[in-house]
């Protein structure tokens, strides 16, 4: 449940819950004919063997109770853990689009065609404008790659 390498785990738990649930239908029904069949038994000599019997089943619904909740806390840690997964790739996500965001707005300012545009007539305009980008976001990589989104 708690390994490093990802696995269908939560079609297991489903599974294993399917069989409990098997077991469940067929122990359960036996609880009530199993008793009256110990307490209303003729032969004296067999009420202990009922009894014990009883037990026994008694015995086999506790554990099937038991596995079951065990089976709900393993499926419930299973889908926090799918959580904080799908958390962090959300974070690498956003990082990436903030990455992409500097440049897309710079090129749309570029890109509106006004009459006075800064360093429009520069020799190099251009080449600074793509340092800037480049520097933004390296620096931006960088923010994130310390926070440890990256």
């Amino acid at each position: 449940m708690f390994s490093a390498q990802r696995s269908n785990d939560s079609s297991r738990i489903y599974r294993l819950k399917r069989e409990t649930l098997e077991f469940r239908r067929a122990v359960l029904p036996l609880r009530e004919p199993l008793n009256r069949l110990a307490l209303s038994t003729a032969s004296e000599q067999a009420r202990p063997y009922f009894r014990d019997i009883a037990d026994h089943l008694a015995r086999a619904a506790e554990a099937i109770d038991s596995i079951d909740h065990l089976l709900d806390n393993a499926l419930q840690a299973h889908l926090a853990q799918l959580s904080v997964q799908q958390n962090e790739d959300m974070r690498k996500l956003t990082a990436g689009a903030t990455i992409f965001a500097v440049p897309t707005a710079i090129a749309g300012i570029y890109g509106m065609n006004f009459e006075h545009m800064p360093e429009l007539s520069w020799t190099y305009g251009y080449p600074i404008c793509v340092g800037v980008i480049g520097a933004l976001c390296g620096y931006i990589y960088w923010r994130f790659k310390r926070s440890g989104w990256l």
